[in-house]
């Protein structure tokens, strides 16, 4: 199968090097013939072109591989190409989450595959397993670390004791954070995808309105408390299923020392779903990184050749977002006085501790939507505000 690559940077490069150094390794025979850059990058590479048109209108090149990024004009080319009768892998989570519908309906009408493992968990296996599984049980829940960089600060700031920028920038160093974490840190990247993963887990569009809190306003000292009560903080994406129903947030989560989330270490990720049979089950390995995206992106490739590609999500179940199915205890770090807090918390404060210098407000269980809806007011009046969920975890 003759391919196109659409964006060559980190991991479309790891995808042509894979395609051309392993050449001979592959089980099926995949060639790449043309990469799609910007003019001024042309000189990188024999293949490389700046006109989509060439590779669109080129009958031999059965598959494309869409690694460019963003919204625009990744979403146009991926629709084109499908309507061309071109297979599409992409890596992209962003415009999977906002078009993954039209563009399943597009590959539908068409006759080709489109598929995306590469966009949730990087190496891990993880819509794969979500597929597998689905067609033996109904998944219920899903959970986990879908952020490498975000549990990587997390967790050097826990064993190294030192600030959040400090971490970051060494993240940076090391080529696990962008220039602009802003992504990763506020927790919008992994709000795509489980966006994403709810879509084929539960076999629905997925609401706009998911709250998401990340990891911006973190300090030291929001990290003494969880290691004092044996609890170690992780920005965990939870997504649960009830009736017709459903619920989902992105938030910093304190994790029981006897969770599998807790054993999480520098950028790895852990994936988890519960089924009715299977019970729970979870995936450990790299979520990001040139080679494992594009180890994923390659398998993508690899089931097209063989037949085996899994089938798109059916959007049978009209769920609905309901923000009172996961309920949770929260800690709220805050600059606040006890007597503002008050006001904002009214009857749901509990207790009102003094801890390193700021205010800890321990609340009783809630639901998530009043306690979103609570921590929005607090958010407003202290921009320094951080909140800590309290999970309940299977041991």
């Amino acid at each position: 199968m003759k391919i196109a690559i659409l964006g060559y940077g980190t991991v479309g490069s790891g995808v042509g090097e894979i395609l051309t150094t392993h050449r001979n390794t592959l089980s099926v025979p995949l060639e790449l013939v043309a990469i799609l850059e910007r003019k001024e990058q042309l000189h990188r590479h024999p293949l490389m072109c700046d006109n989509i048109e060439s590779i669109l209108c080129d009958p031999e090149i059965e598959a494309v591989v869409e690694t460019m990024g963003g919204i625009e004009p990744a979403h146009t080319y991926i629709l084109r190409a499908l309507k061309a009768g071109k297979h599409v892998v992409s890596a992209n989570k962003a415009v999977i989450a906002r078009y993954a519908q039209e563009f399943h309906n597009c590959a539908k009408e068409h006759g080709v595959s489109f598929l995306y493992e590469a966009s949730c968990g990087g190496g891990i296996p993880w819509l794969h397993q979500l597929h597998s599984v689905k067609r033996i049980d109904e998944i219920d829940e899903i959970e986990g670390i879908f952020n490498g960089t975000s549990n990587y600060i997390l967790d050097h700031m826990t064993k190294e004791s030192q600030t959040f920028q400090h971490v970051l920038r060494k993240a940076q160093e090391l080529g696990y954070a962008e220039a602009d974490p802003s992504a990763d840190i506020d927790g919008m990247d992994i709000l795509n995808k489980l966006r994403i993963s709810i879509m084929l887990a539960f076999d629905t569009a997925v609401a706009e309105t998911i709250p998401v809190f990340g990891i911006r306003n973190i300090q030291k000292a929001d990290l003494l408390y969880p290691e004092t009560a044996d609890y170690v903080l992780k920005l965990l994406a939870v997504a649960k299923r009830s009736g017709n129903h459903y619920d989902a947030v992105v938030e910093p989560t304190l994790c029981p020392l006897s969770s599998p989330q807790s054993a999480v270490r520098d950028h790895y990720n852990l994936t988890c779903l519960h089924g009715t049979t299977i019970g729970k089950l979870c995936l450990l390995g790299q979520g990001a990184g040139k080679f494992a995206t594009a180890h994923a992106i390659v398998q993508d490739l690899t089931d097209i050749v063989l037949g085996t590609a899994y089938d798109s999500p059916s959007f049978a179940q009209s769920l609905t977002y309901d923000g009172t199915i996961l309920r949770s205890a929260y800690i709220i770090r805050t600059t606040l006085g006890k007597s503002q807090l008050q006001s904002i918390l009214g009857k749901h404060l509990h207790h009102c501790d003094t801890f390193a210098a700021y205010t800890y407000a321990h609340t009783d269980v809630l639901y998530k939507a009043k306690m979103h809806q609570l921590m929005k007011e607090i958010v407003n009046a202290d921009a320094q505000a951080f909140l800590m969920a309290l999970a309940q975890m299977e041991e």
